[in-house]
């Protein structure tokens, strides 16, 4: 049986270069998993000089044009991924916009004086869709059984576990540098906790050069976000 495929919609202020060269490269590289769309928070016409970077680099660029939040279809993403600080204000405002928010937060290329921007950003782009698509290609086989209440709760009853969780349920994604800054912990301490919920199936992982970042895994529970939502913020500080 064929698995639906998942909807991704990449999300930025001008949806001129960033979020396009993102649907783009997502088509391209995993269009048979993956349906991808961008918007924008403010959208003006597409960047000529990011499309011109695509075509040179092989990627189709027919279909891609400019369109605001409110011209995207009714239905609920399985994932958005933001591209500047702006579209994860905007995610954190519309939970129903999607299953799970991921924050990229992207420099825009075209207010860069540097010559080689849109190259630059392509290429970070890809590094981070390359590991996008290999966490989720395999997701289905790695998630034998969903985590058993009585687990979750345990886990969850740790400070240090329920803060990580929570932190990175509201940011979509977070390294293991950020959660040590904001738990003022150290790094084995809080990479062990994590490890722990990664273990138990509450969360997913990749490595990007020294870091590891995390994300909630996509098959979670409803019951269990529902939890992490309802939690008051001061509940998630040890």
């Amino acid at each position: 049986m064929n698995q639906r495929k998942k909807t991704v919609l990449f999300l930025c202020s001008a949806n001129a270069a960033r979020s396009q060269m993102a649907e783009a490269l997502l088509r391209h590289r995993a269009g048979t998993m993956f349906t991808a769309l961008s918007a924008g928070t403010h959208p003006e016409q597409p960047d000529p000089r990011a499309l011109a970077l695509l075509s040179e680099a092989g990627i189709a660029i027919e279909g891609l044009r400019s369109k605001s939040t409110a011209q995207l279809p009714t239905q609920q993403f399985d994932f958005v991924i933001s591209l500047c600080d702006q579209a994860s204000q905007v995610c954190r405002k519309n939970s129903a916009l999607a299953e799970q928010f991921i924050a990229w937060d992207l420099a825009d290329p075209a207010k860069s004086d540097h010559p080689l921007a849109f190259q630059h950003t392509l290429a970070l782009l890809q590094q981070k869709i390359d590991a996008f698509i290999e966490a989720h290609s395999s997701v289905q086989q790695a998630y034998a059984a969903p985590p058993h209440p009585t687990q979750v709760f345990k886990l969850l009853g740790d400070p240090i576990r329920l803060a990580c969780m929570r932190m990175i349920f509201a940011k979509g994604e977070l390294c293991v540098c950020e959660m040590m800054s904001a738990l003022n912990a150290s790094q084995p301490k809080v990479s062990r906790h994590l490890a722990q919920l990664r273990q138990a199936g509450l969360l997913l992982d990749r490595r990007q050069g020294q870091w590891v970042f995390y994300q909630l895994h996509p098959l979670l529970p409803e019951w269990v976000k529902t939890v992490l939502h309802s939690l008051p913020e001061e509940q998630t500080k040890n």
